[in-house]
């Protein structure tokens, strides 16, 4: 999902997801998990569901309301023989979250990584402000990355294992002017983050899974600086150049360079990170 996603209405390319072992020695880094990516047919998603995808995950993309879109990038994906599936709905409305992820688990058998990447902007500075504004932002980035968490734990924590990874920005951290109700959405996940990890690994241990040689079921978030998508495209010349004057390695950052932390994280050896915030800005915020 996107802009406004959620999940829904299922497409699906390649073949079916294996079973509930550890991936086989040889295989692929994330072969046989089950991933969840909304907002996962464009942008930093695309490049994240890609990816996954490529080490082995059977992916679920999400997106809001282009399902032609979503079906040719499905089409890409299964023209170069991976596994993914592609889900439509409303991330900030609490029902289609839930739906959502109940039917990648009953699509694919399983979840095993979620990524809550979908967000949007609707920039105005704080006195032109609607109230719609407010709570649409908010009820995206923050309020669906709640409720889609809300709605995996559960199976996770059956499974007794489990990846969270919120996609923030460097503007929950830096503020910027124009975007009040995005910089709040986007700083409120990093105290999810850390309360979601505290609970995931109270209630892992609660229900007698807390393994010390397992997988474990881990929560972070990753905060991207300034990557290079179409949104990025719209903006004039000038201020680009005032943009990277400002970022001390001189340029914008590239997608696939968010999804390589993504999978990092979202690897089995991995397990002893969680609660943790990861920046890739360039520099623009140390």
């Amino acid at each position: 999902m996107d802009a406004g996603e959620g999940q829904g209405k299922g497409g699906r390319s390649g073949t079916a997801a294996t079973g509930g072992a550890d991936p086989p020695i040889g295989r692929p880094r994330l072969h046989g998990r089950v991933a969840f990516v909304t907002g996962g047919t464009r942008g930093i998603g695309a490049a994240i569901t890609r990816s996954l995808a490529e080490r082995g995950a059977t992916v679920a993309a999400g997106y809001s309301s282009n399902e032609i879109k979503a079906r040719e990038y499905l089409d890409q994906l299964s023209q170069d023989g991976l596994d993914a599936s592609i889900h439509q709905g409303n991330v900030g409305l609490p029902d289609d979250c839930r739906r959502t992820v109940g039917e990648v688990i009953e699509q694919h058998g399983r979840l095993d990584i979620l990524i809550n990447n979908a967000g949007i902007t609707i920039d105005k500075t704080v006195l032109k402000l609607t109230d719609e504004d407010w709570h649409r932002v908010l009820s995206v980035n923050l309020s669906g990355a709640f409720f889609l968490s809300q709605a995996a734990l559960p199976h996770m924590i059956e499974r007794g294992s489990g990846r969270i990874i919120n996609i923030s920005s460097i503007i929950g951290e830096t503020g910027n002017i124009g975007q009040a109700n995005y910089a709040a959405s986007k700083s409120g996940l990093f105290g999810l983050t850390k309360t979601l990890a505290l609970e995931a690994a109270f209630q892992l241990g609660r229900a007698g899974k807390l393994d010390p040689d397992g997988v474990g079921l881990t929560v972070n978030t990753i905060a991207p600086g300034f990557i290079a998508t179409e949104m990025m495209e719209t903006i004039p010349e000038k201020v680009m150049d005032a943009i990277k004057a400002k970022i001390p390695l001189g340029r914008l950052g590239r997608p696939d360079e968010v999804a390589r932390v993504v999978h990092f994280l979202a690897a089995d050896q991995s397990s002893y990170i969680t609660g943790a915030v990861w920046h890739i800005n360039g520099g623009m915020d140390m």
